[in-house]
């Protein structure tokens, strides 16, 4: 995390001990990035005891990690998860995730949370003719619904970036951009606030079930009646949180030099957040401290892995602005937890226990709502509180196989194509 610029450059300040002892509650939630610190702050104000066990620090898995785009839905188009998920059950997920900006934005405000957020919508920009075509469907099918979704042209999408390498773009003015580390300590804040116990340091080396819920750590013992394990893509870390399986995508970050402020009005004038159509995506935004932050697929933990990803970035960012000089350094990646179908999961793992996971990188939104969604449904144990069924279990074949075949397929385009 030192190489984050997330972490270096947060302002929001949190910090809370290890479990250093035996205690009692009727909710524990083990993970605390967005997904679980909502479900923690909801279940909390609610009435519930609720405590929260995070391994590292708040935020350090992808929540602390990712782009921080505020996307609306999910990487599926509305019909295509209607199409998986039948209309009425289709239909539910996409209203309730197309209105997630919102409730990130309100809680923004709510709580003063100093995350940099700029709802100026985002960008999905087409990176060649052929991707236009796409965007029209996705166009097409959010405006049925009311959405204000618009397609850009060329020009217009070039007005927008500062850069005229693309055919067009899907503007979405729900969306916006936040610093997401500051996001989810915020959120803690918040959690906090409302009566949950946050534990930092404090990994589940062991759950058990009898009559109740039992989840061991280094040095404390909790006790639940109900249990959320929100690790997402992080689950593999310890044993005891093992539960469910997913293939994994990385996706990588670099931060330029701070730029000066002729150069870093020229790019994103209104600090849109922008991906594109890719197979190999790749990402970009600005920061408040005048940065450009430059994203693809692709691990930089490793030597080989930061020797062609950051690479491959220097030479995309220069072509997509070839006016401006943008050194990027200062790389970091984190984990996408994919699942077959595209669509999170909500995982019963027994009487009162549930796993939450696999926002295949749409994960500030959703996770905020389905966090909130499970806080209220832990109260109230009605199902129809959330807009996903609950499944009995998830099993996914070859994730590791997927997973190298992924990274591997980064590595060859970045190495191989300068695009």
């Amino acid at each position: 995390m030192s190489r984050n610029h997330w972490r270096n450059e947060a302002v929001e300040r949190v910090a809370f001990p290890p479990l250093s002892d035996n205690i009692t509650v009727d909710l524990v939630v083990i993970g605390c990035g967005f997904t679980g610190l909502n479900a923690a702050r909801v279940a909390a104000r609610d009435g519930l005891r609720v405590c929260m066990i995070e391994a590292e620090t708040i935020g350090h898995g992808g929540s602390g990690r990712n782009v921080g785009l505020v996307n609306a839905g999910l990487w599926l188009p509305p019909d295509q998860i209607k199409k998986t998920l039948g209309d009425a059950r289709g239909e539910r997920l996409i209203n309730d995730l197309g209105a997630g900006p919102d409730r990130v934005f309100d809680l923004i405000k709510t709580y003063e949370i100093q995350c940099d957020a700029r709802r100026n919508g985002t960008l999905h920009l087409a990176h060649s003719s052929q991707a236009i075509s796409d965007l029209r469907a996705r166009e097409h099918q959010w405006q049925s619904r009311g959405a204000p979704v618009t397609f850009l042209d060329a020009q217009t999408t070039a007005h927008h970036v500062g850069s005229d390498m693309y055919h067009g773009a899907l503007f979405d003015a729900r969306a916006g951009v936040i610093q997401p580390l500051d996001y989810a300590r915020g959120l803690a804040r918040a959690a906090e606030y409302k009566g949950v116990q946050i534990y930092e340091k404090t990994a589940a080396v062991r759950i058990d079930r009898d009559d109740i819920w039992q989840v061991t750590t280094r040095d404390g013992h909790i006790r639940a009646s109900k249990l959320l394990i929100a690790t997402n893509a992080y689950n593999n870390f310890t044993s005891a949180t093992q539960v469910y399986e997913t293939s994994i995508i990385y996706y990588f970050q670099c931060v330029s030099q701070k730029l000066a402020q002729s150069d870093f009005d020229a790019i994103l004038p209104d600090h849109h957040g922008c991906w594109d159509t890719a197979l190999i995506m790749s990402s970009f935004r600005k920061t408040r401290d005048n940065r450009l932050v430059f994203g693809a697929m692709g691990q930089v933990s490793d030597t080989i892995g930061r020797y062609i990803h950051d690479g491959w970035a220097q030479r995309a960012v220069q072509r997509i602005f070839p006016n401006i000089k943008i050194e990027l350094s200062q790389s970091w990646s984190g984990r996408i937890a994919m699942t077959q179908n595209k669509i999170p999961k909500i995982v019963r793992l027994g009487k009162d226990g549930y796993a939450i996971f696999g926002y295949s990188g749409r994960g500030i939104a959703p996770g905020t709502v389905l966090g909130e969604q499970f806080g209220k449904f832990s109260v109230t144990a009605d199902e129809s509180n959330l807009c996903l069924n609950i499944t009995a279990n998830n099993r996914e074949l070859f994730t590791n196989y997927k997973s190298k075949y992924y990274e591997s397929g980064a590595r060859f385009i970045h190495l191989i194509y300068d695009r």
